[in-house]
């Protein structure tokens, strides 16, 4: 038997952070530590049990989810602490501030169920989770943005290989479609997430999204930029 995964709930809604808590506890594998109403409570509480995942809100008194994730994630007492957050289409201009602050992933917060369940055992696992919407969305923002900033030397070292790798990842391809578009073995494509991650100093597939569109991998055209 292996112990359940440990999920901590943030929501400053008490019926919608009551149902969450429910859902979890109800699914086999999955156990609620705690629950908080607001930002600061969530960086307390996960300081505290050290959860494996914290499903976290964004709009909140006291300290909003973004800065709560950036303080859980920097935090050495809540080290190894995973945070996904739950957005609605409104909260779109935090996807960004809330990636760069180490957020694992992004779920919608209408999603089924299932989807729920199933994304908390996916960043539980140290996988990073953006839904299709929420991943346009992502794209989006990055193609208002000028670009200005944004340059090869963040991607020194980056073989063209990795190059093409990282390209598929901010596309948002799945590790089996990437192997399949570039005709490799799945072990060759971990190999090169692995290696983009040590190379761009990047915590998870989501940091390294937002290295491709820092660095012009993506361009701001939707397409792609020349390796160098």
């Amino acid at each position: 038997m292996t112990d359940p995964t440990r999920v901590l709930v943030v929501d400053d809604q008490v019926l919608l952070r009551g149902s969450f808590r429910i859902l979890v506890e109800n699914e086999p594998g999955l156990t609620a530590v705690g629950e908080a109403g607001d930002g600061a409570e969530a960086v307390e509480l996960a300081r505290l049990h050290r959860p494996d995942v914290v499903l976290m809100d964004v709009r909140m008194p006291v300290m909003d989810g973004i800065e709560a994730t950036r303080r859980i994630c920097g935090s050495p007492e809540a080290a190894g602490v995973r945070v996904l957050i739950l957005t609605t289409f409104d909260l779109d201009e935090y996807v960004y501030a809330a990636l760069r602050a180490g957020a694992a992933g992004f779920l919608l917060k209408d999603s089924p169920p299932a989807e729920v369940l199933a994304a908390i055992r996916v960043v539980a696992a140290g996988d990073s989770l953006l839904a299709p919407s929420v991943t346009r969305r992502l794209i989006e923002e990055f193609t208002r943005r000028p670009a200005s900033g944004r340059g090869p030397t963040v991607l020194a070292g980056v073989t063209e290989r990795e190059h093409e790798v990282l390209e598929l990842i901010a596309r948002g391809l799945s590790n089996h479609e990437i192997t399949a578009r570039l005709h490799l073995s799945m072990g060759t494509v971990k190999t090169h997430i692995g290696r983009l991650l040590a190379k761009l100093a990047a915590r998870d597939r989501a940091q390294l999204v937002i290295a491709a569109y820092e660095s012009g991998v993506v361009s701001a055209s939707g397409g792609t930029a020349p390796s160098e």
